[in-house]
């Protein structure tokens, strides 16, 4: 027998809710919802410049109240990339006051989207800029020396984009372009030239007006000088060419637009950091031959489901290169496209692709 026996039911304590102490939490006060505010009140503003997680934006664009703002972006937007030329959605104090920050909560359909990638089997994009409906592609002529194929690659980029393409050729008081110049015959594209005597701003700029231009180009060709003397208050970075590797000098360090302002009208400049590669990775290979658009022309007399490779059988535009009808520059640019060919090719047979 133990003692617990001798345990009066009568003596056991009774407790209800009211005796239940709960140590309150004070991130559980409010029920969670995935609802957002609609942010009804949110102005709609234009990304000029990107700077350490600080977003430079104009607000009421080209009227009496246009001012620059200051924004952060919002949490919900950590993984969305905001670029230079978005349309954002601002809230916050949007007076543009000294210490005043707003906030970027949305961003607006984009008309179209620049990117390269690292290389051409990279599939991880880098996005230069939304909204352009202009590429100036800027070379020089000499010093450093022109290179065609990465020229290819701009335009590639810029049709897949579905961005019209401009080439500015500068320098030429040091070599005549000419030669390199003849690599582009038969092609859509509009050509300027420019040496240290004679820089064709009103043509140039005839061209910027009504437009958003994003203005590309490997490093040390005179991009930036470019800019200034369109934007003389733009005030970018300019550099030499180093004599010993040729190569340029990044002086650019970030991708900022620009408000032109012409006789007939104003647009948009956005300068970009020179490059001296562009991979096209995230390019669909479909219109790799759009952006060739004489050589398109005759790949329509090609059989179905031809390659344009060296190997592919009864290619036309092999033939027509063989035959001379191209020119000069014929094989030259049929070398172009089928090194792009080949490496989208190549890509496209790696396991997982």
């Amino acid at each position: 027998m133990s003692w617990l026996d001798d345990v009066d039911d009568d003596d056991e304590p009774e407790f209800d809710e009211a005796d239940v102490r709960v140590r309150p939490n004070p991130k559980a006060n409010r029920p969670r919802t995935k609802r957002r505010p609609a942010h009804s009140d949110a102005e709609i503003a234009r990304v000029l410049g990107v700077d350490r997680g600080r977003y430079t934006v104009l607000v009421d664009e080209d009227t009496p109240t246009e001012r620059t703002v200051l924004a952060a972006r919002a949490r919900e937007l950590r993984k969305t990339p905001i670029v230079t030329g978005d349309r954002a959605r601002v809230v916050g104090d949007a007076s543009g006051d000294d210490g005043t920050l707003a906030r970027i909560v949305g961003i607006e359909d984009r008309t179209s989207l620049l990117r390269r990638s690292a290389d051409d089997t990279d599939q991880v994009e880098r996005v230069i800029v939304a909204n352009a409906d202009q590429m100036l592609v800027v070379v020089a002529a000499a010093d450093p020396e022109p290179r065609p194929r990465l020229v290819d690659r701009y335009l590639v980029a810029a049709l897949d984009a579905g961005v019209r393409p401009l080439l500015v050729v500068t320098k030429t008081d040091l070599a005549d372009p000419a030669e390199f110049l003849a690599h582009f015959d038969g092609l859509d594209l509009e050509v300027f030239t420019s040496g240290r005597e004679e820089m064709p701003l009103e043509r140039i700029g005839a061209a910027l007006v009504g437009h958003s231009t994003v203005f590309v180009g490997h490093s040390g060709v005179g991009k930036s000088t470019l800019v200034n003397a369109l934007v003389p208050d733009a005030k970018r970075a300019t550099g030499h060419v180093n004599v010993v590797t040729g190569r340029g000098r990044h002086t650019s360090s970030s991708t900022v637009s620009l408000r032109y302002r012409g006789e007939g009208g104003n647009g948009w400049v956005i300068d970009t950091p020179g490059v001296r590669s562009f991979g096209l990775g995230h390019v669909d290979p479909a219109n790799i031959l759009r952006a060739f658009t004489d050589l398109d022309a005759i790949a329509e007399e090609c059989p179905r489901g031809c390659t344009h490779l060296p190997d592919a059988p009864d290619c036309a535009i092999v033939e027509a290169v063989e035959d001379g009808r191209l020119g000069p520059g014929g094989a030259a640019r049929l070398d172009s496209l089928q090194r792009l060919l080949e490496t989208f090719a190549k890509k496209s047979q790696e396991p997982g692709a």
